[in-house]
């Protein structure tokens, strides 16, 4: 794993519908962009260091808004229904 400040550090629970956490890497402490890295996470507004495990990856600023474009996309889409419940 690779990464830069600036990046951002993205960990998907292994659970289905689990969490998924963001967070802005602040510090690169290993050679050549390895971890750990100095993490701000979004969610709780906390700072980590981090030495990411399997269910992370490491996506740029332009990666992370084209990936929450599509997302967008697809929930406003008009052919897009919510399930209700009955």
């Amino acid at each position: 794993m690779r990464a830069q400040v600036g990046d951002w550090l993205i960990v998907e629970g292994r659970a289905l519908g689990g969490a998924v956490h963001r967070g802005l890497i602040e510090e690169v402490h290993g050679a050549d962009g390895a971890p750990p890295y100095l993490v701000h996470w979004t969610d709780t507004e906390t700072r980590a260091l981090m030495f990411p495990g399997p269910d992370a990856r490491v996506v740029t600023s332009a990666e992370l808004r084209a990936e929450e474009e599509v997302v967008t996309n697809h929930f406003s889409s008009k052919h897009y229904r919510p399930r209700t419940r009955t």
